[in-house]
């Protein structure tokens, strides 16, 4: 009982210091703010936030509300709340559209969606609403503070999307069987983020797809096909001459090849020394 009691005791002394920090009716604009930010710097987010949120209320139109409004949105940040924090910095840029932290916030704005960005096979609407901040963010402030980390970022960003449309082609080839339709998909790859990681592999995959996808054609259709597979490695000469699928890309094209002047019975229209001669392109 008395452990108890003892415990009440420092329970009771412990809320009435914690309502000290707390903004109270009639504390100044100033007292709220210097209370809030004490919060802040005790990294106590959330208490930080309603702090701040009154001084905002309150506050509008001062310098102290300015300064409330950026730490409002900072403390959502710190909590982990990126999408409230994100729609304070959106507001803070639109109350002070010509503020020394403008580029900083339109910076953290396009962060917090960055942050909300999922695993690569997830809905990527936050990753797209990123990259357009990103963006928008290098093209504002072109000589910035974050501006080169901003592009590493958008690299970041671009090839989760990559990675995604890859993946869909890589299932219409194995799970569905819908060979023209991976091929397209790889195309897509290619065509909207040529510049990443996953664009060497889709060319590769394309190669496979046609030939897979002629493989499984009428006769009448196969020579038109493989010939898709032989244009796609010769695409790949150019774009890709030291890819990482160099070697599986050659034996596809052995395949492709003799696939070919099979089924056109050796009057394919592209003669053998001429494929070979593709083949050894740089």
């Amino acid at each position: 009982m008395r452990t108890f009691s003892i415990f009440l005791l420092v329970l009771m002394v412990a809320i009435s210091c914690r309502n000290q920090e707390l903004i109270r009716p009639g504390d100044t604009l100033d007292v709220a703010f210097d209370k809030a930010y004490g919060l802040f710097e005790e990294e106590q987010w959330t208490d930080a936030a309603r702090g701040f949120e009154t001084v905002v209320s309150i506050g509008r139109g001062t310098i102290t509300g300015q300064d409330a409004q950026y730490y409002l949105a900072e403390s959502y940040y710190n909590a982990g709340q990126y999408l409230v924090a994100a729609s304070e910095y959106e507001r803070y840029a639109s109350f002070y559209p010509n503020s020394q932290r403008r580029a900083e916030v339109d910076y953290k704005q396009a962060l917090c969606y960055h942050q909300l960005s999922p695993r690569y096979n997830l809905d990527q609407t936050h990753t797209y609403r990123a990259i357009e901040l990103f963006q928008l963010y290098m093209a504002r402030f072109p000589n910035a503070e974050y501006v080169e980390e901003a592009g590493e970022r958008i690299d970041e960003l671009l090839n989760k999307l990559a990675r995604k449309k890859y993946e869909a082609g890589n299932f219409y080839l194995r799970s569905n069987r819908q060979y023209r339709a991976a091929a397209v998909t790889f195309e897509q790859v290619l065509e909207n983020y040529p510049g990443t990681d996953w664009a060497e592999h889709a060319l590769a995959r394309q190669i496979e797809a046609y030939i897979l996808y002629a493989d499984n054609s009428i006769p009448e259709r196969r020579a038109e096909r493989y010939d898709m597979a032989i244009e796609s490695y010769q695409r790949y000469l150019q774009l890709f001459p030291s890819g990482e699928n160099r070697q599986r890309v050659e034996e596809l094209y052995d395949r492709a090849r003799l696939s070919y002047q099979e089924v056109t019975d050796g009057e394919s229209g592209v003669d053998s020394e001429s494929l070979t001669a593709d083949r050894n392109e740089p």
